[in-house]
This record gives structure tokens, C-alpha cells and sequence, in this order.
């Protein structure tokens, strides 16, 4: 169980669950609704999703291997890496994963004939190490890359699918409507992914701000402050659900998702105006640790509304 729970198992959940349902529930239907059979297998999905899986799981276990000093003061009672697992089979583990992980996209790229994925294969093992040690002490800059590295998960799953299609079909199909279609979707996912995480990281940052201190760290809660780290959050979280709204005008398909309005009041809107009260009320580390569940709840209904949103094709 410490094992589970050193990999965020919960998370990888979430991650998996994002990009099988973009597959699944909202790609497929898309392209069979432009006449195309979809040419990625189930089987190189499937690795797909499990480096994916492997590099976040490895970053996981880097994070806490570097932030056993901030663990300690932030959060005593659910400290793993040096009190239930070495030190030393943590970085065996992470190394391992890596490795897999790495085998795994190299593969994948060879076989789709996308070059660039040799670039995730090597680089997103390296920022997560940079991460751990740098760059999450730094004010935004780690908060960023997470958040980047998020939306990278949903941009794959379209990447991957229109490689092998292309493959088999001619660069043409790169210029249909089809195309245009799918990464309309997953754009809007994508960036919604992001910036749920965004500001979520930061959430994070304002909750651990006592550890982070101490070991000399910049985040944007310790070189603002938290008023004005809640500040930003509320206008960010703000800005999301006017940017929601926004879509849904502008965008006639939108429109014509199923139950979009419940959906949108009820899953998104409401749980937004709930995160906004908490981190506006926000006095500890302890209502922090509340909005940031909040947050996650708000991602979830995210990536569910790809139930309904692949019934419009």
C-alpha cells in the first residue's frame, strides 16, 4: 500500500482516465463520424497510456525523494521515503520506471514515425529531475511546467492517433475536417486541464508554505504573500468560469453537447464558486488542503464532460 500511495495511484487514475476517454469516448466517435476508422491499436494505446503512467510516476517518487525535508514539516504523518521506504529502493524505483517509460515512447515513436516523441522519451524524465531539485522552488516556473507536462497527457492521445493515420492514409488526412475537429476538442481539454492544474499547484504552494520556507524555496505564496496569492487565485478561478461561458457562446457545437446547461451550471460552475469561496476564507493549511480537493473535483467533471461531448458526433 505505501508503494500506491508513493506513486499517487489516485492520480495516475485520473491521468489514465483522461486519456482513455479522449480516445474512446470522444476521438473515435469523431473520426467514424467523418467515415475513419481509427488505425491506432488498442495494444499501442494501451502502452501509450502505461508511459505515460511510468513518467508520472517516476516524477511522483522524485518529488518525494527531494522533498523529504519539506514532507517533514508540512505533512509528518504522510512521509514514506526514508521512513517506510529507503531512500536508496526509491531512487531504484524511480530509476526503473524511467527506464520503462523511456523503452516505452521510444518505441511508440518508432513505430507512429514521429520523431519528436524521441524529445518526451529524454526530455520530460529530465525536467521532472529539474523539477524536484529547481525548478518547483522557483515562483510559477514549476507550477508551469506540471501544468504544462498535464496537457501534454490529453495532446498525446490526438498526436498518436492522427501519426498512425497518416501512415496509413497520406499526410493528406492531416488537413481534413476530421483533424481540425479532433484537435478542436482536445485543445479545449487540454487547456482546461492546464489551468485547473495550474491553479491548483499553487493551491498547493499556499498549503505548504511552512516547509517550503524553511528549506528556501520562492514559490509565489512565499514572494507575494498569501493575500495576494489568493488574489490571483480568485481571479484566475474567475476567469475560468467567464472563459467557460465564453466557449459556450461562442461555439455553436458546444451548444449542442447534451444537458451542456445542467452540466455546466451543476459539475463546473457550482464546484468553481465553492473553490472560490474556500481559498477566499482560506486562513491555513488546512482550508488550502480542502480547496485543493475541491479543485480536483472540478478537473474530474472536466474530463467527464467528454461522456457528452462525444455525442454530438
Amino acid at each position: 500500500m505505501k508503494y500506491l500511495q508513493l506513486i499517487r495511484f489516485k492520480n495516475l487514475f485520473i491521468i489514465a482516465l483522461l486519456q482513455i476517454l479522449l480516445r474512446y469516448a470522444l476521438l473515435i466517435p469523431i473520426l467514424r463520424h467523418y467515415g475513419i476508422e481509427p488505425v491506432l491499436t488498442d495494444q499501442l494505446f494501451s502502452l501509450l497510456v502505461l508511459g505515460t503512467l511510468l513518467f508520472a510516476a517516476s516524477g511522483y517518487i522524485i518529488n518525494d525523494y527531494f522533498d523529504l525535508r519539506i514532507d517533514r514539516i508540512n505533512k509528518p504523518q504522510k512521509v514514506i521515503v526514508g521512513k517506510h521506504i529507503k531512500r536508496r529502493q526509491a531512487l531504484f524505483l524511480h530509476v526503473l520506471l524511467t527506464a520503462a517509460g523511456v523503452f516505452i515512447w521510444l518505441f511508440i515513436g518508432y513505430v507512429a514515425r514521429k520523431e519528436n516523441y524521441a524529445l518526451i522519451a529524454v526530455g520530460v524524465p529530465i525536467l521532472l529531475w529539474y523539477y524536484s531539485t529547481t525548478f518547483k522552488k522557483q515562483a510559477v516556473l514549476g507550477n508551469l511546467i506540471i501544468s504544462f507536462f498535464t496537457a501534454l497527457v490529453a495532446y498525446t492521445v490526438v498526436s498518436a492517433e492522427f501519426a498512425m493515420l497518416a501512415r496509413a492514409h497520406g499526410a493528406h488526412i492531416l488537413m481534413t475536417e476530421a483533424c481540425s475537429s479532433a484537435w478542436f476538442w482536445t485543445t479545449g481539454f487540454a487547456f482546461f486541464a492546464f489551468i485547473t492544474n495550474f491553479s491548483r499547484e499553487i493551491i498547493k504552494d499556499a498549503e505548504d508554505i511552512k516547509g517550503d520556507k524553511a528549506v528556501g524555496c520562492k514559490t509565489l505564496p512565499i514572494s507575494l504573500g498569501l493575500p495576494l496569492t489568493k488574489a490571483f487565485l480568485i481571479v484566475l478561478e474567475l476567469a475560468s468560469v467567464i472563459a467557460l461561458w465564453l466557449i459556450y457562446w461562442q461555439f455553436s457545437i458546444v451548444r449542442e453537447i447534451p444537458y451542456v446547461i445542467p452540466y455546466f451550471v451543476l459539475a463546473l460552475t457550482i464546484p468553481y464558486l465553492i473553490l472560490i469561496w474556500i481559498i477566499y476564507t482560506a486562513t491555513s493549511a488546512k482550508h488550502f488542503h480542502r480547496a485543493s480537493t475541491v479543485n480536483k473535483i472540478v478537473m474530474f467533471m472536466g474530463i467527464l464532460l467528454t461522456l457528452l461531448a462525444g455525442q454530438v458526433f
